[in-house]
């Protein structure tokens, strides 16, 4: 039984955030160059997929009836 339900944006967010923060440190440790701009889309992309991954479930939850409040 789960403890609470899933949501699936805060997975994708967590995700590409998490992924930003691995290539700024790579690049702060010198592993690798990574353009000063290259955060941004990553973050901005992670952040609109999490968006509509949460609208879609709220509304699969709205429709099936299971929504908690």
């Amino acid at each position: 039984m789960l403890r609470h339900e899933f949501q699936p944006g805060r997975l994708i967010a967590g995700l590409f955030l998490t992924t930003a923060g691995a290539v700024y440190a790579g690049a702060a440790g010198g592993l690798w160059k990574t353009p000063w701009f290259a955060i941004a889309p990553l973050v901005v992309t992670g952040l609109f997929l999490a968006a509509v991954a949460g609208s879609v479930a709220r509304a699969i939850r709205r429709r099936s009836g299971t929504e908690r409040d």
